[in-house]
């Protein structure tokens, strides 16, 4: 791994923290969504300072250049983090729809109080 691309992925990475850390002071990011954002930066850090990791596992899984299997680890990585970023959606539409579903029936019952109320004041007004 060349040096600039060591660089490169420390100074991308330590930004990354940065912007993270301002996200979460002003409240525009959960703490459980940025905890990978910063596992991920922090570990770009580590790959980037110590080469020798990574040329040992890109010998290992007999990939030839020690920058594929970082851009594969990159991309399996964020592959997983959208799957999970997808199933949580899913989840999340499923409660607005039933949510949406329950405000509807409550609306519905608050209507036809007030319809069955305002039939009985009819009826009394007929009586009287």
């Amino acid at each position: 791994m060349s040096l600039t691309l060591r660089i490169f992925l420390i100074v991308c990475s330590l930004i990354s923290v940065f912007f993270l850390v301002r996200k979460i002071r002003k409240a525009k990011l959960r703490i459980d969504v940025s905890i990978f954002w910063i596992i991920f930066a922090v570990l770009l850090v580590v790959l980037s300072l110590f080469p020798g990791i990574t040329m040992w596992l890109a010998d290992i899984m007999g990939i030839i250049s020690p920058v594929n299997l970082l851009f594969l680890f990159m991309i399996f990585i964020l592959l997983l983090y959208a799957f999970s970023m997808t199933v949580r959606m899913s989840e999340l539409e499923n409660k607005i729809n039933e949510l949406t579903e329950e405000l509807a029936i409550r609306d519905r019952m608050n209507r036809d109080k007030k319809d069955a109320v305002k039939d009985i004041r009819v009826r009394r007004g007929r009586k009287q």
